[in-house]
Order: structure tokens, then sequence, then C-alpha cells
């Protein structure tokens, strides 16, 4: 069901195709630590206004971006910028059903889809059979690091060549992208970053901004 890259004329197309499971050993070494930046019970940090979708039997039993293996029928959520491990409520405001899920995966990359629910998160909101719905998202609670900095990061590659092709994209676009060297799970990595932001919102509107002009990055914890 999910697409790493959208499917809206994107600024440009890279030659090589990776899947969500390529991020995901790196986004292991570098997961978000537990501490949490939360608001009195109700109230939003942040709020969006888009698409959902779900993701189900396809990636049952993987890990996510997180680490946590993915389980369909429990309620959880992927999103493209939003620190994993923090806490949103997302309302369909066809029928006005909510629900509060923590961010635990990376998505969805397709389209102009904010959000990507699972079964079950779907099926409670009632989505399921049309497949998508216009919600509301709300940041409740977002996870950071001790030191809450920020980067983004544009993909994790085990051949240091589809980095470098990356890296040069990103480049030619006006920006001083890194690439960074990491073993995770036995694996050796080269991730494609750029930049450090004091903020989660810092660092979100830029990635929001490159994501609406097709180029695909995350935003990570320091």
């Amino acid at each position: 069901m999910k697409r790493l890259f959208r499917s809206s004329s994107p600024m440009w197309k890279p030659s090589w195709r990776i899947s969500r499971l390529d991020l995901v050993p790196v986004l292991l070494f570098i997961l978000l630590a537990s501490g949490c930046a939360s608001l009195q019970p109700g109230r939003s940090i942040y709020q969006e206004v888009g698409i959902a979708s779900w993701y189900g039997k396809d990636f049952h039993g993987r890990p996510t971006a997180s680490g946590e293996i993915y389980n369909m029928y429990g309620y959880s959520a992927a999103h493209k910028t939003i620190p994993l491990g923090s806490t949103v409520r997302v309302t369909h405001l066809g029928n006005g059903r909510s629900i509060v899920v923590p961010i635990n995966d990376r998505g969805p990359f397709v389209g102009d889809r904010i959000i990507d629910l699972s079964y079950g998160a779907a099926r409670h909101l009632g989505m399921v059979k049309e497949g998508i719905a216009k919600v509301r998202v709300e940041v409740l609670q977002v996870s950071r690091t001790s030191t809450a900095r920020y980067t983004l990061q544009f993909g994790a590659f085990t051949e240091r060549q589809n980095a470098v092709t990356v890296a040069q994209k990103i480049q030619s676009l006006g920006y001083t992208p890194s690439i960074e060297e990491a073993i995770a799970q036995g694996q050796r990595f080269y991730r494609v970053r750029h930049g450090t932001f004091d903020s989660f919102d810092q660092a979100r509107k830029l990635a929001d901004s490159l994501n609406s002009r097709g180029v695909v990055c995350v935003v990570i914890g320091l």
C-alpha cells in the first residue's frame, strides 16, 4: 500500500528504489529517547488537516521505523515528520470519531496523504472500507531527546554510491547535506542528513516544504 516516493510530480526521481524497511535498521540506531514534552490533557501542540490512509497485512509482523513490530490490529500510526514515540489524536472529519495513537512508523509517502493508520485504528474511525478519509491530526505529546535537537534525514543506504547520489540531488537544491556512516544490527549504513535544529517545529517546517516539492525526508532526533 505504501511507496517511499510521492506519485505527484517530484522535483527529481531517483534511479534506484528503496522500501520502507531500508530505513528501519538505521532508525533503530538513532531512536528518540523516552523523554516527552507534554501539554495539559486535551490540548494540542500542533495540528494539521489532510487525508489519512491505512495499511495492513502486507506489513503485519514486520518492524516499524521505531523498531516495534507492526500489529495491524493494534492502534498506531505512521507520519513523515512527527517524532517517533509522539502521541496524536486523529479525528475523522466525516463522522466525528476520534482516536489517540502513538507515532511508531514513517509514511505515508504517496500523494498528499498526511498520516497512515494501522488497520485497527482505521476500523475504529470507520474508514476501512473507503481506504482514505479527511482527518484532523493533533499532536498531544512530542517525544524528544534530552538535548531536543533535530535533523532532516533523506535516507539510509547500504551502498555508499546511493547516498552520494541523493546528497548530490539535495545539494543541487541549495542545501548542504552530509553523509554519515553508522553501524546498526551489524550492518553498515550511509545516512544522508541536513541541518541541526533546536526545535522540532523548525525542522518540521523545512521537512514539510521539501516533502511538498516531492523531496522525501523525515525529522530525526539527535
